[in-house]
């Protein structure tokens, strides 16, 4: 419990944290709902997930636009610290690359409506779109190159051309729904895996 002054007010730092972590469980909410509903699933829905009251959600977020920029925001940050984290705990390099990869896929399910919400503010997409390739390329290279260093993938790939592929291969789930793309990224995830020399 926040410790409280002689006046009995929680001081204004522990107000700050707590507001910040009660938008970041909105926004976790938020994202969890655009990958199963996509990205024009009632606010409501967004609430009930969070545990808030819809006015809470528009008094952070006015339009649906800003809502999901910063869900936009939030999932770029999650996969960026997400990288050097499984490099950590996973049971391989290569298994982390995999879990890394299952992540972006469920941002790019999200992202894909981000256009649409956005209309017509091309130049806030561009600068997204840099800010999304500034924090999340070389998060991808380093997994990709600590494969490579353990000898589980063949050194060559680049990690923009991966993250473009997998993006290219995300592209229609929203509007096919027999279409996963979870598998044909599985199968380019084998492609790069490095094969036992037959003796």
């Amino acid at each position: 419990m926040p410790a409280t002054s002689p006046s009995g007010e929680v001081p204004a730092r522990s107000k700050r944290a707590d507001a910040q972590r009660n938008q970041q469980t909105l926004l976790a909410a938020a994202a969890a709902v655009f990958v199963t509903s996509g990205i024009d699933a009632p606010i409501r829905e967004i609430a009930a997930r969070a545990g808030v009251g819809m006015g809470t959600i528009y008094r952070h977020f006015p339009t649906r636009a800003d809502l999901v920029v910063a869900v936009y925001r939030h999932q770029v940050e999650a996969c960026a610290e997400a990288g050097p984290s499984l490099l950590g705990s996973a049971d391989s390099p290569l298994a982390a690359l995999r879990q890394w990869v299952d992540l972006f896929v469920d941002f790019l399910v999200t992202k894909h409506g981000l256009a649409n919400a956005l209309q017509s503010d091309t130049s806030g997409f561009d600068a997204l779109h840099t800010y999304f390739l500034d924090r999340l390329v070389p998060v991808c290279a380093q997994l990709l190159d600590a494969a490579v260093n353990a000898g589980e993938i063949r050194p060559g790939t680049h990690a923009y051309e991966l993250m473009r592929g997998i993006g290219n291969l995300c592209i229609g789930r929203d509007s096919d729904p027999r279409y996963d793309p979870r598998r044909l990224v599985e199968l380019l995830l084998e492609g790069l895996q490095r094969r036992p020399q037959s003796s």
